[in-house]
């Protein structure tokens, strides 16, 4: 009887062994899900900011306009190029007019990207201010208002500006995408209203 007795316990003892094992390593798989749960919460914290990494837009952006004659016996060529970068639009324009040879041409960009017509579908001075025209800088002027270019012996001039007031892709007010660069056959006034008693269109390019 003492036997039996001893054997019933062992059989107990071997019993509650066995069922604090199967607690036990159901904790450690609850432990280890919780664990694992955690790191996949921080996953897309990270492949967000991957993410607004790559997406981050260039501070500068470029257009151009290509300048051709709008008249089959005056031979215009050249290129207006725009480089917007940190506030400020930079405009390099290269100009040939063989005809035009140690002269000077007025330059302006207009209202709208349209070259048809010789020229004048491009419509007046780009002028959203509603400034008179004038000298660009001066006390009132339009912001299409560039100037005059003076050309060489062979008819070649170039020009070079910077400015705030002009934006490549902004609001409607200072964008110069889709306008147009004008080229004139005489040079600006800067009095005389309201384009500076230019001449006429000879040339002409569409900002894009």
């Amino acid at each position: 009887m003492k036997q039996l007795l001893n054997s019933l316990k062992l059989a107990v003892c071997a019993s509650s062994f066995l069922w604090l094992a199967s607690c036990n390593s159901g904790n450690t798989t609850e432990t280890t899900t919780t664990d694992s749960t955690s790191m996949m919460d921080t996953s897309p914290a990270g492949m967000d900011t991957t993410s607004n990494m790559s997406s981050t837009d260039t501070s500068v952006h470029h257009v151009s306009a290509v300048l051709s004659g709008v008249f089959p016996d005056t031979t215009v060529t050249g290129n207006v190029q725009f480089d917007a970068d940190n506030g400020k639009v930079k405009m390099k324009l290269e100009l040939m007019i063989p005809t035009k040879a140690n002269k000077s041409v007025a330059v302006h960009i207009h209202e709208k990207g349209d070259c048809g017509d010789m020229g004048k579908a491009a419509g007046g001075h780009w002028n959203p201010t509603g400034a008179n025209h004038g000298k660009w800088g001066g006390s009132s002027y339009h912001l299409g208002d560039i100037g005059n270019v003076k050309l060489d012996s062979k008819g070649a001039g170039t020009m070079e500006m910077e400015t705030d007031l002009w934006t490549i892709g902004g609001d409607e007010k200072s964008n110069i995408v889709g306008k147009s660069i004008i080229v004139h056959g005489g040079v600006d006034d800067f009095v005389s209203q309201p384009s500076g008693n230019a001449g006429t269109r000879i040339g002409c390019g569409i900002i894009k």
